[in-house]
């Protein structure tokens, strides 16, 4: 209902609750005929589910299982990366412990060239080529380069 006022034409009257209530009575037996026809075509499909019941909530279970299953495996964080995971851990552990025992050599080295005469000796006899007064160092000559062989049955 629509009520307009010459003076304010974007005013309107409001219904009343009871004209609104009367319209949902009157429909009333129309719903409850369509309810009705819904359910006489339902009837047949929801016996049969009820009577299923069990292996539907057998199968429901058992999909669910599955599911979880191939979650836990191969999932984000599945156990076949975490299995992966592990193994990179522990290459990772004895890359570090190799470094670290090169690292402790290193240490003992720098510690034994500073402090230990021997090693200082040592070391300069062989990288530098120092000599005490009175020897003689004899150097071995470098062996040339050989030519590589032109073709594979000359090696052989």
């Amino acid at each position: 209902m629509d009520i307009r006022v010459k003076r304010f034409p974007n005013i309107r009257a409001l219904r009343k609750p009871e004209d609104s209530f009367h319209a949902l009575v009157e429909r009333a037996p129309q719903a409850e005929a369509f309810a009705e026809r819904t359910m006489e075509k339902l009837h047949p499909t929801l016996t049969t589910a009820y009577t299923f019941r069990r292996r539907i909530a057998t199968g429901v279970v058992g999909v669910l299982t599955i599911w979880l299953f191939v979650h836990v495996m191969f999932g984000a964080n599945g156990m076949v990366v975490y299995r992966q995971k592990r193994a990179e851990y522990q290459n990772l552990q004895k890359e570090i412990d190799s470094l670290q025992k090169e690292n402790d050599q290193y240490s003992k080295q720098i510690n034994a060239l500073k402090t230990d005469p021997k090693t200082i000796e040592k070391e300069a006899r062989e990288v530098l080529h120092y000599t005490k007064p009175g020897e003689v160092v004899y150097v071995a000559p470098n062996v040339a380069n050989r030519p590589i062989p032109a073709t594979n049955s000359a090696k052989r």
